[in-house]
């Protein structure tokens, strides 16, 4: 799999334990959205972003919006997850002081990595939190999704 080594960092999840697991019972979607989620299936299994789980404790459903270009984004429902999870305190920097910084320079570059979160691997024994029920099957994530509460800070 592609982008940063478990050795360097991967996102964990803090659950806090003294919270039962919560199994989301499984959502009808009309044909055209479970067509889109069959889609997203096929490619996150093609790119190794998920992977197929048997009997996981934390279970969620995808959500699936059509776009503005009538295409469908297909996400996860991780509302109940995040609830059991303490927020990270992660100091985001001052913007004055970001504009100092960079006052007399000749340059200014910005990055911006194809599908980021993804290239930030799950820690191991979290993957399975991050599992989602569909009508083929239930698969988590081997890397970050978007959703997850702490992913920003991660990042």
């Amino acid at each position: 799999m592609h982008g940063i080594s478990l050795d360097i960092t991967s996102h964990e999840l803090n659950v806090d334990s003294t919270f039962k697991p919560i199994r989301q019972k499984r959502r009808k979607l009309g044909p055209e959205r479970s067509q889109a989620v069959n889609a997203e299936v096929d490619r996150l299994l093609e790119a190794g972003s998920i992977r197929e789980v048997k009997y996981p404790e934390w279970l969620a459903n995808p959500v699936v919006v059509k776009k503005k270009n009538g295409k469908w984004r297909v996400c996860v429902d991780f509302t109940d997850l995040n609830k059991v999870c303490p927020k990270d305190s992660f100091p985001l920097p001052h913007i004055d002081r970001l504009v100092e910084a960079t006052a007399g320079h000749k340059l200014l570059s910005f990055m911006d990595a194809f599908s980021g979160y993804n290239q930030l691997q799950m820690h191991p024994e979290d993957q399975e939190k991050t599992a989602f029920i569909t009508e083929r099957g239930t698969y988590c994530y081997k890397v970050m999704p978007f959703g997850l509460k702490n992913a920003g800070a991660t990042y």
